[in-house]
């Protein structure tokens, strides 16, 4: 009775905050951006997911052949609650330019020194955090690594020391991004309307989500999101990208080679 009396108060706090509970741990909601896009609706989206409600999966073609997906069509494939980008890729289509591996699988072996943070998840024991954001100023990488049988670097967008790190530049795009927040959830960030990087940093840490880091995924048409959790169904995909125009919003997703999606973990009593 005290647990469901729990619930029902998270739940009314959430609605109440504005968040759509989508399932336990598993919370959205969409922001209007303080800074106004010159396209688009200025929407940024959040989903908030917890840890110790949803598993973390790096899916890419390079472990499980076959071809570049949209996020829909990934998470439909391998019943993903949600999906968005695994980060940026080299002109062969599928590696990442970052360090990524996979438990035995390891899709890109080089560790970039400049890109600064990866994303961490399937821990090999319980000394370390489900999912984390290792920030190479603040943590050691080459240790961590040992700790994860997953790890996909990528760009670094909000420092350890909760600093804005992105240069401004004059070209905006569409934004896929993910970040973590003081609760330890980890936050699936999108924006379909262009801004700068730089701008979307100052967004999202505007924003009332208790943002600490952020990861930059992917910018442009390649920029997706996906959700579905119960009755709710959303597909997020970048329309615009460096030097657009009016004419370039797209709205057709596009193929990726590789995603972060997330799939509900089983309670103890059902397994």
């Amino acid at each position: 009775m005290v647990l469901a009396v729990q619930v029902i108060a998270a739940a009314a706090v959430a609605e109440a905050d504005n968040w759509k509970r989508l399932d336990e741990g598993l919370y959205m909601r969409e922001f209007e951006s303080p800074q106004k896009s010159d396209m688009g609706n200025s929407k940024i989206t959040v989903l908030r997911i917890s840890p110790a409600n949803y598993a973390f999966k790096l899916l890419t073609v390079s472990e499980l052949g076959g071809k570049s997906l949209t996020a829909k069509e990934w998470a439909k494939k391998y019943n993903l609650t949600a999906a968005t980008n695994a980060g940026m890729y080299q002109a062969d289509g599928s590696t990442s330019v970052g360090y990524m591996k996979n438990f035995n699988h390891v899709n890109n072996p080089k560790v970039s020194k400049s890109y600064k943070t990866a994303l961490a998840f399937n821990p090999v024991d319980s000394t370390v955090a489900d999912a984390e954001i290792i920030d190479s100023d603040c943590q050691n990488l080459e240790e961590l690594k040992g700790k994860y049988n997953t790890i996909i670097q990528n760009i670094r967008m909000i420092s350890c020391t909760n600093k804005n790190v992105w240069e401004q530049k004059q070209t905006s795009w569409s934004i896929a991004a993910i970040g973590k927040d003081k609760g330890g959830n980890i936050l699936f960030l999108f924006s379909r309307s262009p801004y700068t990087v730089h701008d979307f940093i100052e967004i999202i840490m505007s924003l009332p989500i208790s943002i600490t880091s952020a990861v930059y995924l992917e910018g442009g048409r390649q920029a997706s999101l996906y959700i579905t959790a119960r009755d709710t169904e959303i597909e997020k995909v970048g329309g615009y990208g460096a030097n657009y125009d009016e004419d370039n919003t797209f709205q057709t997703a596009w193929p990726i080679p590789n995603v972060i999606g997330i799939v509900k973990k089983q309670s103890p009593n059902t397994k």
